[in-house]
């Protein structure tokens, strides 16, 4: 595990632990990030943590071709519950993602650094976010990267009412031409709409 310094530059990916940690230090800077996530690495940690970098092996991925979509919930997309927009309010979306309550979290990884780094990201272009509304109001939404090579890097999602970050994912997935969605670790949520673990060789190649 290697000490970063002010030079915008990773160990290569096959150095990190058996946990996937890779580096730390550095900072968030946008042209640390997109060197970053070019590479596979993206950044985690807490507060009270120094600056975390990772690169998991398994990766845990979803093709869109693989996107599983239960009966009940092509029920719901189909009455229209909800209306989804793209980029229209990162700010909200990814400060409603940093106070998301979590299963076995007590914190937030989505730090004050991390929401203006994110923030910066989106106006680069590198970073978007996807809306979901009910009644005019934000009910649910998700954000991620995208360096413009068909491989959409999930950062985080939440929802305030049922199934709305659901609705939100799928029908981003839909209307776009992405050939890979980088979900980073694995969670049930995501499993349960297709994802799963490639080996890292195989994601860098995707990159």
């Amino acid at each position: 595990m290697q000490l970063l310094s002010q030079k915008i530059a990773f160990p290569d990916v096959s150095e990190a632990t058996f946990e996937g940690l890779l580096a730390v230090g550095g900072d968030l800077s946008s042209e640390r990030l997109i060197h970053a996530y070019s590479k596979g690495i993206f950044p985690w940690f807490e507060d009270d943590e120094p600056l975390l970098w990772w690169s998991p092996d398994p990766r845990f991925v979803l093709f869109p071709e693989n996107l599983k979509i239960s009966k009940s919930m092509k029920q719901i997309l189909r009455k229209n519950m909800f209306e989804v927009t793209v980029n229209k309010d990162f700010k909200s979306v990814i400060e409603h993602c940093s106070i998301a309550k979590r299963e076995g979290q007590d914190g937030t990884w989505i730090t004050d650094q991390m929401t203006k780094a994110y923030t910066k990201l989106h106006q680069l272009g590198y970073a978007k976010s996807v809306e979901v509304w009910q009644n005019n109001e934000l009910v649910g939404g998700l954000y991620g990267v995208d360096l413009g090579n068909k491989v959409f890097c999930g950062e985080s999602m939440f929802t305030k009412v049922s199934n709305a970050s659901k609705v939100g994912f799928i029908t981003f997935m839909q209307n776009s031409n992405y050939k890979l969605i980088d979900c980073q670790v694995h969670t049930k949520h995501l499993e349960s709409l297709g994802a799963g673990s490639i080996p890292r060789t195989e994601f860098l190649r995707f990159l």
